[in-house]
């Protein structure tokens, strides 16, 4: 069975960081991208960042740049999210997930297959 566990949510003050941790097991995702994403309250899934999968290129939305890190073991199976500078409007559940099709670089929600439970962030003012 195949399963994405994220762990590292929970609540901080703006300013603050998180480090979010997805373990991947029932199968190796070494040759797939991972992405990390987010949904809150009455709003889309939207795309935070993914890392292809030769752990080199990455790839950021706007309104994380420069404040976001994504990182992979292939290891470990596992990818990581390093938030720093945290905001208010960051706060939602944040989901990780694996692209469908090997060796692409995808950014479109429907294009990963399998996804995470997630793990909520909460960024306080």
């Amino acid at each position: 069975q195949v399963q994405l566990v994220e762990s590292g949510g929970g609540l901080v003050q703006a300013g603050g960081s998180l480090r979010l941790s997805c373990a991947a097991s029932g199968r190796t995702f070494s040759s797939n991208t991972m992405g990390w994403f987010r949904q809150a309250p009455g709003k889309e899934r939207e795309l935070v960042a993914r890392i292809h999968w030769n752990g080199r290129d990455t790839a950021y939305s706007d309104f994380v740049k420069g404040r976001f890190t994504i990182s992979r073991d292939n290891a470990k199976n596992t990818v990581y999210l390093q938030m720093n500078s945290l905001r208010p409007e960051d706060t939602a559940v944040y989901l990780c997930a694996a692209d469908s099709t090997a060796y692409a670089f995808s950014r479109l929600p429907q294009q990963y297959e399998y996804w995470g439970q997630g793990t909520q962030v909460t960024v306080s003012s």
